[in-house]
């Protein structure tokens, strides 16, 4: 059996650009975290070619940089912001640089607890998670919500994960840290409702990205026999349920848990 986790279809992206309406979000400017690479990497890409500015947010400078220069280069306007998640001024900083904003995406995260039991999970491991998936996502959120609400169609996208609808094992610091982000957004898109601003999460299921290069083969197999579509899944699947949570066509929709994983779980 081939190595599913190191077969991501490169061309998956680029089949589905064309088919973006490049006015979906013209005029708008989206900060992206985790931009550098992976799935941030796919939104940011996407959210460009949609017509919005997209301001890239990532510790991983030099990469940032390098990836938004090549938007750049491919006619797109695209900003490189570096961020540290651990570092609350880090994040105020990330948000000030940023600007006028009409979209985020929370989409930074660290797994670091794979493979671990309960009982081979060390406490600094849960609370490094748990600083970069929940902290960071509550403190970026904040930090860009005047701006958010001053844009009059303001939204938030938070990453979320599957691993929390089915509770995988040996994951529990990741999975706990997502189910944390699942009820955040429920409460923010309650508080911030008032003032114009959704709030959605997006729950991927195991998607074929560097991030998970480390997923053991097994791990792979289950979500492919577990999935109505039966199929590895790619980071292109989850950029379109991202742009309609950002754009005008979701404007009455927040507070949503939005899984997309092929069917592997079903609300």
């Amino acid at each position: 059996m081939p190595d599913i986790a190191r077969i991501a279809d490169p061309e998956s992206l680029q089949r589905l650009l064309p088919e973006i309406p490049p006015s979906l979000l013209q005029g708008r400017r989206v900060l992206v975290t985790g931009a550098a690479r992976g799935l941030g990497l796919a939104f940011a890409r996407c959210i460009a070619q949609a017509g919005a500015t997209v301001l890239m947010a990532d510790i991983l400078d030099e990469l940032l940089q390098a990836e938004a220069r090549a938007l750049c280069a491919s006619g797109f306007e695209a900003h490189a912001i570096p961020v540290d998640l651990c570092e609350p001024a880090s994040i105020a900083t990330c948000a000030a640089a940023a600007g006028n904003l009409d979209g985020l995406v929370n989409n930074a995260a660290i797994t670091n607890s794979g493979g671990r039991d309960a009982h081979a999970l060390d406490v600094s491991t849960w609370d490094r998670v748990m600083d970069v998936n929940v902290r960071g996502t509550w403190l970026m959120s904040r930090a860009c919500q005047p701006a958010l609400a001053a844009s009059g169609r303001g939204a938030i996208v938070n990453l979320a994960s599957d691993t929390a609808l089915w509770g995988a094992p040996n994951l529990l610091a990741y999975a706990a840290s997502k189910g944390a982000v699942i009820s955040m957004t429920r409460s923010l898109a309650r508080e911030w409702g008032g003032e114009g601003i959704t709030v959605n999460a997006v729950a991927p299921g195991l998607t074929l990205v560097e991030a998970t290069e480390y997923v053991p083969l097994g791990r792979h197999q289950k979500y492919l026999e577990g999935r109505a579509i039966p199929r590895e899944q790619q980071a292109a699947d989850v950029c379109g349920t991202v742009l309609f949570a950002l754009s005008g066509l979701s404007r009455f929709v927040t507070g949503q848990l939005l899984p997309v994983n092929g069917g592997y779980v079903m609300n």
